[in-house]
């Protein structure tokens, strides 16, 4: 995909899984990500970012690092109130409830897609 915009769309996962997904493109969009929300149904994808933090967030999140063809380089768990470091050459970062990863089948290596209406 070249440019992002904000939006909703689907996120495809290799292996068959498909959620609902947030894309936070816009620099006001990428700053709200998950404040203010007692949870997320699904997932939400910064972009572009290299890392995040949970500062004034109300539960723990599964963090993904993704490159620019949106392969999985690393994730991890974080609770609230954490600064994440930077991830070299991520490009993307997908957040979603603690333990959705997991459950999606979402570790290093895993290809993603994303479709937009």
């Amino acid at each position: 995909m070249g440019r992002w915009r904000d939006g909703r769309g689907r996120l495809q996962i290799s292996g068959g899984e498909s959620v609902p997904v947030k894309i936070a493109a816009s620099y006001r969009a990428r700053t709200r990500g998950l404040l203010g929300r007692d949870g997320i149904e699904g997932a939400v994808l910064l972009t572009p970012a290299s890392s995040i933090h949970t500062f004034r967030m109300r539960f723990a999140i599964d963090v993904a690092y993704l490159d620019r063809d949106l392969t999985v380089r690393a994730v991890r768990t974080m609770r609230p109130n954490r600064l994440g470091r930077p991830r070299l050459r991520a490009r993307h970062v997908l957040e979603a409830e603690a333990g959705a990863l997991a459950a999606w089948g979402l570790r290093p290596g895993t290809r993603l897609t994303i479709e937009t209406p």
